[in-house]
């Protein structure tokens, strides 16, 4: 049996909290796990964004607060230890950088929050300080509205990343 498979059994609750830390949002956790059953990576992609846009702004900041800020370790919101361990990973080459490179991520958080109320979100994977920065100079022009809409999609793409890592891990962990 595949995980999901065993993932279709769990209560709705259970369901909820086991792909919570995916996304951070427990409106979006909700909402995929009343979307099952599902049979694929690729339903459960298309099940995890028919949830994710059709929540209002205060769950999508949710998901957000649950991220620590772009060259953090620590998170505003509620968060699970698998969603800060994913985050160390995707955020390691801005961990990694040189001293002037932190600085100036963490005046960029300061503007962007002063700007449009929430942390910076991007999808950091695989993405250096440098480009991270380059990122948030181009999103600070942005309208508030288009922004919020950028975050959301960025939150979107790390999702999916989750996704595929929490469904991989519990396959890898069923046959162990």
């Amino acid at each position: 049996m595949s995980f999901i498979e065993t993932w279709n059994t769990m209560s709705a609750n259970e369901a909820a909290a086991a792909v919570l830390p995916c996304c951070g949002s427990h409106a979006w956790a909700q909402g995929l796990a009343a979307r099952r059953p599902l049979s694929t990576l690729p339903e459960l992609l298309a099940a995890s964004d028919t949830a994710w846009w059709s929540l209002p702004e205060t769950d999508w900041k949710q998901a957000f607060d649950s991220h620590p800020r772009i060259g953090e370790q620590h998170a505003q919101g509620d968060v699970t230890d698998a969603s800060l361990k994913w985050s160390a990973g995707e955020q390691g080459l801005a961990a990694t950088c040189e001293e002037e490179a932190k600085r100036l991520l963490a005046l960029g958080n300061r503007a962007y929050e002063q700007k449009f109320g929430r942390i910076f979100i991007v999808c950091a994977t695989g993405k250096s300080a440098h480009e991270m920065l380059s990122i948030m100079e181009r999103r600070m022009q942005h309208t508030a509205e288009d922004e919020l809409q950028e975050a959301a999609e960025q939150q979107r793409q790390i999702t999916h990343i989750r996704l595929q890592k929490w469904l991989a891990q519990q396959e890898a962990e069923a046959r162990a």
